[in-house]
């Protein structure tokens, strides 16, 4: 099928790539009238947390919603003056007055509008910083473009001021995204394109592959902005577009353009070295497209969050990587033929110096996989021993949503909000939502009245709690039966302070207890807050809670209870397309084992480097527990690239199997036609990584450094060491599958096809 599908293409290369054209011009369309990228706020909406919170939104703002806007913190500060002091008060006054006239700006809060009581708040510690609150008249991602215009109209005089809240921290967010993404592929593209030329000594055969990968890149990043018109896709989706598409296309087009090149140094025509190509690398990465797209289908298992569009996006790439693998580069191949090897004279005399190919069967990768196969115990053990090394700090690993804590510690808007946190009073303090929710009653009772306020005293005296506030504590000498008599008559008769606090406190069919510690709202005192809230019961009704600690334990057990279903699953499509690859019951399951070594180390890497602190200053980040969302993205990717690998091995070494019948003599010549290719990819795989690795923010860093460690492990120990060891080892078992199996496979049609017949040469070819 695929050297028909070559012979097909070489026929109608012209037509083909004109097509390749019209999907570039398509793509170049989709990108610039595509659908608006999200954030990542969606995470967690549907889960026990986000219902309460929707719940909370319904029941105390049905009647009179209260409008979505947003807005910021300006912190001004004087080494000199105090806060209090009137020319500290008479020069913020004249800094902010140009806001007062701005109509995107809807209110300011300083210290000296506020009550006395509420003063504290907006005064620092040490007197010499003072906050004011700015609010936007609207949504964050409509205030993000206007807000540094804002901020610039602030002349703080004798003052300094830093900007940070909602809107700065959201803006320096996505800046730093984009620069991330800019300079990755400033780092990556030109460094990649030297890597090629050494690999190739060619620079036809060199920008080959780099033009597929930019092709697939702008095809991805089209399908993805496609995909935003109907779902909400995450900002990060764009990383992970490019992150893959440059990688994995060029490893496609390395193995594709190298066969080619091997064909004609052979004597084929272009017909037949084309052909030949499609038939072995271009089947070859038609099942690692495959085997990476089900990789990555691990994150769709995580619906209602950010990461199913991050899969859906990368699958989207791999699918148009293989697109352009089996129709642009092989019609571009034909109108190049021997012109892909173009090279400088005095270049192609500096490369021939530093060596010629040897002949077959004296190399470097066939003398190490013989080396491996005389002691195949000796070379396997030390190298699962040094893999398990690796992977043991996963044992200590810890996850929490990622905060502003994943922005360089350099960012102003990030110091600013650790500013406001160590050094205002109750700034540092997390709120956590309790819910005392009657589903088919009123919460007005004198029942209800009274066990919502005795629950209210038993979160009081929890662990690391410093108070409760509700509307049980408007009046210190109010008793239990008083409000219990208050509430439960006519509300018009009230108090105003209570009739307040239940305007904004209690709903139809809820009352509202606001729980504060000074606890992180990430670390474990604060979620045992949490489980110790929703451990409460009340007769006739639930007791809920919500807030970021809410959310972030929600998120973290959504993770882990969905990840062993999607891991799961993942490994059995994976296990069955190897079948349907090699024909073989045995190879994919030592491939998927391998995989998981190599997947286990990189997530000690991940640990050890992010969460435990290791270089932490020499890659600018703080040292933090590892989002939730990482391990599973990790786990998708690097599955998939590991596969890649695995496929493009085992096939080229099936193939010398089949011409020889010697499985030791396969394994070697197979490592010795693909061990350079497969290193070369590697390297390129890791330089483009690295480039992310450089990013600011740390999801996108803590990718790029996983995957280029794990991608590195792959191409060394597993590759060199473990494959040639254990199938060694296994020796003709390694290709054993039952009879019905390897009936249905042979009736499928899927083996390795011979090396189709040469046609006679045509004049001009």
């Amino acid at each position: 099928m695929f050297a028909r599908w070559g012979r097909f293409v070489y026929r109608f290369r012209w037509v083909t790539l004109v097509a390749s054209a019209l999907l570039l011009g398509v793509s170049v369309i989709g990108v610039l009238t595509g659908g608006q990228l999200e954030g990542n706020g969606g995470f967690g909406a549907d889960l026990e947390a986000g219902r309460t919170a929707r719940l909370v939104a319904r029941e105390i703002h049905r009647e009179q919603p209260v409008a979505v806007t947003s807005g910021m913190t300006l912190i001004f500060s004087s080494s000199t003056l105090n806060a209090t002091d009137p020319a500290f008060q008479s020069a913020l006054e004249a800094a902010i007055a140009p806001l007062k006239s701005d109509p995107r700006v809807t209110g300011l809060t300083t210290p000296y509008g506020v009550p006395a009581s509420e003063q504290a708040t907006f005064i620092s510690h040490d007197g010499h910083q003072a906050l004011v609150i700015v609010e936007f008249k609207d949504r964050s991602q409509k205030s993000e473009q206007y807000v540094n215009e804002v901020v610039a109209a602030v002349h703080p005089g004798l003052l300094t001021v830093v900007a940070t809240g909602q809107v700065p921290l959201n803006l320096a967010f996505n800046s730093t995204l984009d620069s991330d993404l800019q300079r990755a592929e400033y780092v990556a593209l030109p460094v990649t394109f030297l890597m090629l030329i050494l690999i190739f000594a060619a620079v036809v055969a060199a920008l080959l592959p780099l033009g597929v990968g930019l092709l697939a890149i702008v095809g991805g990043l089209a399908g993805t902005m496609f995909l935003a018109h109907f779902t909400d896709v995450s900002q990060y989706a764009t990383n992970i577009v490019t992150l893959i598409g440059l990688a994995v296309a060029i490893d496609y087009s390395l193995f594709v353009v190298n066969r080619f090149r091997d064909e004609l140094s052979s004597g084929a025509t272009r017909e037949e070295a084309i052909a030949i190509a499609m038939s072995t690398a271009g089947r070859a990465i038609t099942f690692s497209g495959i085997a990476v797209a089900i990789g990555l289908s691990a994150m769709l298992f995580f619906q209602g969050t950010f990461m199913a569009s991050m899969g859906g996006a990368g699958a989207i790439v791999v699918a148009i990587a293989v697109l352009y693998g089996l129709t642009f580069l092989p019609a571009a191949l034909a109108i190049l033929g021997p012109s892909v090897d173009w090279w400088p004279r005095w270049a192609r005399r500096i490369m021939s110096s530093l060596g010629t190919r040897r002949p077959a069967g004296t190399g470097a990768w066939h003398g190490m996989a013989m080396w491996v196969m005389r002691r195949p115990w000796f070379a396997l053990i030390p190298a699962l021993v040094v893999l398990v090394a690796l992977g043991t700090p996963l044992l200590q690993l810890r996850m929490a949503s990622s905060d502003v804590d994943a922005l360089p510690p350099s960012n102003q808007a990030r110091q600013g909000y650790d500013t406001l946190v160590s050094d205002f009073p109750g700034w540092n303090e997390t709120s956590i939502e309790a819910v005392a929710y009657y589903p088919d009653s009123s919460p007005f009772t004198p029942e209800h009245v009274g066990a919502a306020y005795d629950l209210s005293r038993r979160l009081a005296a929890l662990p690391n709690v410093i108070r409760v506030q509700s509307i049980f504590d408007i009046d210190p000498s109010l008793s239990r039966p008083d409000y219990q008599s208050l509430y439960s008559g006519p509300r018009d008769s009230l108090p105003s302070p209570m009739q307040d606090a239940l305007a904004t406190g209690a709903g139809p069919h809820i009352v509202l207890l606001n729980v504060l510690t000074n606890k992180p709202y990430t670390s474990d005192e604060a979620r045992a807050i949490v489980r110790a809230v929703r451990a409460e019961h009340l007769a006739g009704g639930q007791v809920l809670a919500t807030g970021g600690t809410a959310e972030d334990l929600d998120i973290v057990n959504f993770i882990v209870q969905r990840t062993p279903t999607a891991v799961g699953t993942v490994i059995l499509v994976t296990y069955v397309i190897l079948f349907l690859l090699t024909g073989s019951v045995v190879l994919p399951l030592k491939a998927v084992l391998t995989n998981l070594f190599s997947i286990s180390a990189s997530f000690g890497a991940l640990v050890f480097v992010f969460q435990q602190g290791h270089f932490s200053r020499l890659l600018g980040f703080t040292a933090q527990s590892i989002d939730p969302s990482i391990p599973v993205i990790l786990f998708s990717l690097v599955f998939g690239m590991s596969m890649d690998y695995e496929v493009l091995l085992i096939s080229r070494i099936q193939e010398e199997y089949q011409r020889t019948g010697d499985n030791q003599a396969g394994v070697a010549m197979g490592l010795e036609k693909s061990g350079r290719l497969i290193t070369g990819a590697a390297a390129i795989m890791c330089a483009v990584f690295i480039a992310f690795g450089l990013a600011q923010v740390v999801i996108i860093k803590s990718i790029g450094i996983g995957l280029a460690v794990a991608i590195a492990i792959d191409a060394t120990i597993v590759r060199i060491l473990i494959v040639p060891a254990v199938m060694r080892i296994l020796g003709r078992a390694n290709w054993w599958a039952p009879r019905r199996l390897a009936f249905l496979h042979r009736r499928l049609g899927l083996s390795e096809v011979a090396v189709p017949p040469r046609l006679p040469a045509r004049e001009g070819v």
